[in-house]
């Protein structure tokens, strides 16, 4: 099975790491060959989280500028500043909704403008889906759910050997018994709405 690489770009506290063990958990009900590894940054402090995920032959989980097959990014800048592991043909999904760092709330930064960003990333990938996954989040009965949301986004491209069924699997195993039903609805949500916009 030919590697395909994702990349899943966040801040601190939207969820990247139970997404990433919900891919992993996903991939082993598959039987589906993956590796993954983590950079934290300082994530207690709003700073960004790193996913990398490879599924198939692959020796190692390091995926070099240029080599992704797809971006997910959860936080419009962190998908931006993630831009260089791109190229032609990645497929690149993002959360519209921001969250500013702690350099623009006061005043030494500038948030970049939502239009520039995504037109930096049309010019340099296949295809880019973005949206406001907040807003799904929301609708689904929890904002924290944006990482539901992105999954179900992820899953509805078919970039990954994955199927929804394998994933709403192991949505029921990785997530609290409390809010399964909101991260299915979540997922549901993401899916549809990539289908609409992809």
């Amino acid at each position: 099975m030919n590697p395909t690489r994702l990349i899943i770009v966040a801040v601190g506290g939207q969820g990247n790491l139970l997404a990433s063990r919900v891919i992993g958990e996903s991939a082993l009900l598959a039987d589906v060959p993956v590796r993954m590894s983590e950079i934290h940054g300082m994530a207690q402090r709003g700073g960004v989280v790193e996913s990398s995920i490879v599924f198939g032959t692959a020796r190692s989980t390091i995926i070099s500028d240029g080599e992704a097959d797809v971006l997910v990014g959860f936080e419009p800048s962190e998908t931006l500043r993630a831009l260089n592991k791109c190229n032609s043909n990645t497929v690149v999904i993002t959360n519209l909704a921001p969250l500013p760092p702690f350099t623009v709330a006061v005043g030494s930064g500038i948030y970049p403008d939502l239009d520039v960003l995504q037109s930096l990333i049309r010019a340099k990938t296949a295809n880019l889906i973005a949206f406001d996954a907040e807003a799904l989040a929301i609708e689904a009965g929890n904002i924290l759910s944006v990482n539901m949301v992105l999954l179900g986004a992820l899953i509805q491209t078919g970039k990954i050997p994955l199927s929804s069924e394998t994933v709403k699997e192991a949505i029921k195993t990785k997530t609290k018994k409390a809010f399964v039903e909101l991260n299915l609805k979540a997922f549901d949500l993401g899916f549809s709405s990539a289908s609409q916009l992809g």
